[in-house]
């Protein structure tokens, strides 16, 4: 791990972003160019010691893990992911997975639906990144964790559906789990999800035995929210090409009663989530 060229690499990366290059407000007057410290910390779900020690080439070996959650805070392009990787001493991810790198033009679309729930997910189920109304709609789930997972073993995955809906939603989870691992045999992440929700979870065990397959697709979802209440929402699900990922909105259609409620949940889910306005 080359940590002195880590530390500089990480420093001129947020220091040529701007606020409205990651969908956050310019905030109060800034001495230097680019984001604060604490900003790129937020969008990588980081504490902002372990980001300040990691540019001051003080910091310890990071996980591959919290490399891609770097590089899409850092919004780095194919190539600059992998050299993050490497001064860090880490192969890059292989071509032949569900790459964990969102393109920097897919990360620009998502902070640009500022009154819209969206997030970047993998075809099974990984979250890799999502803008503040997603977070406010679900409860927020840190880049890296994966949606399948939490729906299964997450008591918060058991109350964000209404619970005649769940029964549908976990067979759509599990047939689409079984289509991602017959189209990749030789990814082993998918697998390894399938293995874990199986020794974990009755309910995932015997769905799965029952072998239903089906492509996730867009669809009406209905959420409910603990403030503004039940929310029906159309999903739609834009395929990245290649990557094995897939861009989610949420919308509400106009004049209906989900359409106020979620202008309202733009409002009370995120008043909490306003970034940091003090000075580097």
């Amino acid at each position: 791990m080359n940590r002195t060229e880590l530390a500089d690499f990480l420093r001129r990366g947020r220091a040529r972003l701007e606020p409205s290059d990651v969908g956050l407000p310019a905030g109060s007057r800034r001495r230097t160019p680019g984001l604060r410290r604490e900003e790129v910390a937020a969008l990588a779900g980081m504490s902002v010691d372990y980001y300040t020690r990691l540019e001051q080439s003080r910091g310890p070996h990071p996980s591959r893990q919290m490399l891609g959650a770097l590089a899409r805070a850092l919004r780095l392009t194919g190539d600059e992911r992998d050299h993050l990787f490497h001064l860090a001493g880490e192969e890059p991810p292989r071509a032949t997975s569900a790459s964990p790198h969102v393109r920097p033009g897919l990360l620009l679309i998502l902070d640009r639906l500022h009154d819209a729930p969206a997030h970047v997910v993998t075809d099974y189920g990984e979250l890799l990144a999502q803008n503040a109304m997603s977070a406010a709609l679900t409860g927020g789930t840190e880049p890296g964790q994966n949606l399948v997972r939490r729906f299964f073993t997450d008591p918060r995955g058991h109350t964000l559906f209404p619970p005649e809906d769940r029964p549908e939603h976990a067979r759509s989870h599990v047939a689409n789990l079984r289509a991602v691992t017959a189209a990749r045999p030789d990814d082993p992440a998918p697998a390894a999800l399938v293995a874990e929700l199986r020794s974990t979870s009755e309910e995932f065990a015997t769905l799965w035995e029952s072998h239903e397959v089906a492509v996730r697709r867009s669809a009406t979802k209905r959420f409910l929210h603990p403030v503004v209440g039940l929310l029906e929402l159309d999903c739609e699900l834009l395929l990245s090409s290649g990557d094995h990922q897939f861009l989610v909105v949420h919308t509400a259609r106009p004049g209906t009663e989900s359409h106020e409620r979620l202008r309202l949940l733009r409002v009370v889910g995120l008043q909490n989530m306003a970034p940091a306005t003090g000075h580097r």
